[in-house]
């Protein structure tokens, strides 16, 4: 028979009751009475029983996670945060992937009940109102990442600013032609990011005193091949642009290549610059926006766990800094 609860509490000269609420981090214990009862637990080998620890908590121990494609680098790096958070906290997590409208609404229509999760955690997918309502009705605890509304907790970064920083960056090197290739706005998933960095990019643009006509702006599925597609078309045109500003890394490593398709030489014929600064982007060399993706992740954990045990959710909308990496993919114009 293995080590029981019962056994820590002989070895360290107390009762069960101040076992478990060491166990269950309580703060109503003393502090050297809490040290004796780890170090009988260290001492025996002792491993809480998941199960009973949920029984005692009246908690599930675990969190919904809802997101959209799963298999980006930025997805995947948030959820890596979110992830290590949880560990930390003794947590398990179910993931929900969104890919289309009708997998959204079914997610949505059925979210999981208190009864299976303790919170719930939306990253990049603004809620509708009527899904916050089915939030409401079984008042689970929601916090968001890359995403908003006004009622709710959320993580974000100013996409707007990561616009400006990226063409600032290039308008100090004097181009004066600068594109920008993005997402699909894709309003059924309320996608925001890259509509919000093009605004960016416009308004610096702006108040240099320049313009960015239509035919540099390129709007397509979030793909490399879709990219290279839409970045050949761009250079190739009659006045191609100088410079390109990207709204993600995944998508300015296929407008490297369409470049170098082109016999183009980065940046001497062309600057690029990226957003997130995924592991890609350093392997590349390219000029990005830093996020704090996993940051924003263990972000949102720590201010979901804090609201399920009682802690006031505090500001609402938390913004985390961002920054721009130069690297060797962008230069001042040849011309």
């Amino acid at each position: 028979m293995g080590v029981t609860i019962s056994d820590v509490a002989r070895l360290a000269g107390v009762g069960r009751g101040t076992v478990s609420r060491v166990l269950n981090e309580r703060a109503n214990v003393d502090p050297r009475t809490r040290s004796r009862v780890l170090e009988a637990i260290a001492a025996l080998d002792f491993v809480p029983n998941p199960t009973a620890r949920r029984l005692s908590l009246r908690r599930t121990q675990t969190i919904a996670v809802i997101l959209p494609f799963l298999t980006r680098p930025s997805a995947v790096e948030r959820l890596r945060g979110v992830e290590a958070a949880l560990v930390r906290g003794g947590y398990d997590m179910i993931v929900f992937n969104v890919e289309t409208v009708e997998r959204r609404e079914a997610v949505f229509r059925d979210l999981p009940r208190r009864e299976r999760v303790d919170g719930l955690i939306i990253i990049s997918l603004s809620p509708h109102e009527t899904e916050l309502e089915r939030i409401g009705r079984i008042d689970l605890p929601v916090v968001l990442i890359d995403a908003h509304h006004r009622t709710l907790p959320r993580v974000v970064a100013d996409d707007v600013l990561g616009g400006r920083l990226a063409s600032r960056h290039l308008l100090a090197l004097g181009h004066r032609r600068i594109g920008f290739i993005g997402d699909i706005p894709r309003i059924p998933l309320a996608f925001t990011s890259s509509r919000l960095r093009l605004t960016g990019v416009r308004r610096e643009i702006t108040a240099a005193g320049l313009t960015i006509p239509a035919s540099l702006v390129a709007i397509g599925d979030h793909s490399p091949r879709r990219s290279t597609e839409l970045a050949t078309r761009m250079l190739t045109q009659r006045l191609p642009p100088t410079a390109i500003v990207c709204a993600s890394d995944t998508q300015a490593a296929g407008a490297l290549e369409a470049a170098n398709a082109l016999g183009m030489n980065v940046p001497g014929d062309l600057s690029v610059t990226g957003y997130d600064d995924i592991e890609l982007a350093d392997h590349l060399g390219l000029t990005t926006v830093r996020q704090p993706l996993f940051e924003s992740g263990v972000r949102a954990v720590e201010r979901l766990l804090g609201m399920i045990h009682g802690t006031p959710p505090g500001v609402l909308r938390e913004v985390q800094p961002i920054s721009l990496v130069v690297r060797r993919s962008t230069a001042p114009p040849s011309v």
